[in-house]
């Protein structure tokens, strides 16, 4: 079995905090005109937006953090570290196309799609068989993982089209998909000291 570095418990673990602090801090420069439970984080990074630097930052280290995550993943199947890395990537074209201030982008809109998907599919797409795999990269847990992150896409297009409370779905999905490479790295590093 491949070497997992350690250093991969950082990179992953700085994911969701770096995410977090990211729309926690821009939401703050905001104020009480942002409402975290119907206004989606892409509002955060917007065009205009007075927290637009904190966010824009918060994507940048989150699209850094699944790159090098990706990269230190070597027990991962090839599949599933790639889309990781795109997922990674997704964040960092996201800065480049943030969301406008008033309206919908078409460009923003498909890239946070691709991202969103790219994010959901990779624990299955890194999974392996056998009872010699790590626990997060055997095929019933990544195929939950990976239900409930497609669970929380859909539940998020749905606040959007009702108009609902998209922000916390988004929350919700996106802490969740930022979390998982953490779990999956802590259990590679854990697999290979029993092994030792």
């Amino acid at each position: 079995m491949r070497y997992v570095p350690r250093w991969v418990l950082l990179s992953s673990g700085c994911a969701p905090v770096l995410l977090t602090a990211g729309w926690a801090g821009a939401a703050r420069f905001e104020g009480s005109s942002y409402d975290p439970v119907t206004e989606t984080i892409s509002v955060l990074g917007s065009y205009g937006a007075a927290g637009f630097w904190v966010m824009t930052a918060g994507f940048l280290a989150l699209g850094v953090c699944h790159l090098l995550t990706a990269w230190g993943l070597r027990v991962a199947a090839l599949a599933g570290r790639l889309a990781l890395g795109g997922g990674g990537l997704a964040a960092l074209v996201l800065v480049a196309l943030p969301a406008p201030s008033s309206g919908g982008s078409l460009r923003h809109g498909a890239v946070v799609v691709v991202g969103f998907t790219l994010l959901a599919v990779w624990p299955v797409l890194a999974a392996h068989g056998g009872p010699a795999v790590p626990w997060a990269l055997r095929l019933a847990p990544s195929l939950l993982a990976t239900a409930l992150m497609a669970a929380g896409g859909v539940w998020f297009l749905i606040e959007m089209q009702g108009h609902g409370h998209a922000g916390v779905a988004e929350r919700v999905v996106t802490s969740f998909q930022s979390v998982w490479p953490f779990v999956v790295a802590a259990s590679c590093l854990h697999h290979a000291r029993r092994r030792a």
